[in-house]
């Protein structure tokens, strides 16, 4: 293994902890199938513009692409080193 695979392997667990983390933390949008069904009232995005909740799911976007990103990066160097 080179450097380079461990350092992209290691941001690749950093990256899934912080989307697993960044999920968790998050609050719920509706009440799920319930809500989807029965109707929830217009409140789901209301609460979610703006505050921490905001910047928690704007973070887990951003890790998300980062993840993909170096996912797609590691598969295709090691497919043209290996």
């Amino acid at each position: 293994m080179s450097v380079f695979e461990i350092v992209c392997g290691v941001v690749l667990i950093v990256a899934a902890l912080f989307i697993i983390v960044l999920t968790m933390a998050q609050e719920s949008k509706g009440r799920g199938l319930s809500g989807a069904i029965m109707g929830e009232g217009g409140q789901m995005e209301a609460g979610r513009s703006r505050g921490i909740d905001a910047r928690m799911a704007q973070w887990t976007k951003i890790a998300g692409v980062a993840f993909v990103a170096v996912t797609i990066l590691v598969s295709v160097l090691s497919a043209r080193l290996g």
